[in-house]
């Protein structure tokens, strides 16, 4: 009976190893598998239209990736910086596409690193424009004090994060506002989220607030500023430029694979191959190296940030 017993126990003790080495095999082949797939990541309020844009340009990238090792590559989705952030921290994401404010967020907590800056219909950098209406006496940020200005949401760089640093060190305290009828105290700049830059236009050019924000691109472009309503308002101030997009990679993503990306996408303005997966990817016409005049500018806005989250947000 005892040797049964004995024999049992050898016997479970096989098993247990055998399903030890089993399952670390799985993992081992699973942690195999996950290498060979390239994740590409955006934060998007429309799941829907951003894969249509981001595919092409994934589909692209992975067939000439296959010498580092990428046999696939998958599209995830997040709803906000605090979800991509986790993500990236989890490494379930390896590549992202964001606007410089969103991708300094993205460096700050998750330790993505800038790989190329993405020039978009031929722009690879640009500036914010503070505006009001002529009629308003208004010529300089100093005279918005007691007055009040629309933002077009918190995720613009253009039209909220590098006007709002603008303004703080200009030495104007900002106030949230309940609506745009809303007044702010006498030594603040009230301000109130528009949520388009047409609506930013819209409710300076009706008079609902005193000045807007825009990037320089939308306040040349007639669908975001009708040519009617430029007519009427001034330009303030203008901001110092700062890179207009960014392509970023997780920390921890193998080398060869991220230097193989950065060679990819940097020629791949050269491709005629690339050419409508480019436009679709944000009307991408090339990706260019991270030059020191725009990490300058990187860097300050960064450090920056640090006084928004704490002064404002």
């Amino acid at each position: 009976m005892k040797q049964r017993s004995g024999g049992m126990r050898a016997c479970a003790s096989v098993v247990v190893c055998l399903v030890g080495l089993l399952l670390a095999g799985l993992a081992s082949a699973f942690a195999d598998s996950g290498k060979s797939v390239l994740v590409l990541g955006r934060i998007s309020d429309d799941p829907k239209a951003h894969y249509e844009q981001l595919r092409p340009l994934l589909d692209y990238v992975v067939p000439r990736m296959h010498d580092v090792g990428i046999r696939e590559g998958r599209i995830l989705m997040a709803s906000d910086v605090q979800q991509m952030t986790s993500y990236l921290r989890r490494g379930r994401v390896d590549w992202v596409t964001e606007t410089a404010g969103t991708a300094i967020s993205l460096q700050q907590r998750a330790g993505a690193q800038p790989l190329l800056i993405t020039e978009r219909g031929g722009v690879s950098r640009y500036h914010s424009v503070f505006f009001a209406r002529r009629d308003r006496g208004i010529a300089s940020l100093q005279q918005l004090r007691g007055r009040t200005i629309a933002f077009q949401s918190r995720a613009s760089t253009s039209a909220y994060l590098v006007p709002a640093i603008t303004l703080l060190k200009a030495g104007l305290p900002l106030e949230i506002l309940l609506s745009p009828g809303d007044t702010p105290s006498a030594n603040a700049l009230g301000y109130v989220f528009a949520r388009s830059e047409l609506n930013v236009a819209s409710w300076v050019h009706k008079g609902l607030v005193d000045a807007g924000v825009v990037s320089s691109l939308d306040w040349q472009d007639p669908r975001r500023m009708p040519p009617a309503f430029r007519e009427q308002l001034a330009v303030i101030h203008v901001t110092d430029e700062y890179p207009r997009a960014l392509e970023l990679v997780r920390e921890g993503l193998d080398p060869k694979v991220q230097a193989r990306l950065r060679q990819v996408l940097l020629e791949a303005a050269e491709d005629p191959g690339a050419r409508e997966a480019l436009l679709l990817f944000f009307r991408t016409t090339r990706f260019l190296p991270v030059d020191p005049e725009s990490q300058a500018a990187l860097d300050a806005l960064g450090h920056n940030l640090a006084r928004l989250r704490v002064e404002v947000e």
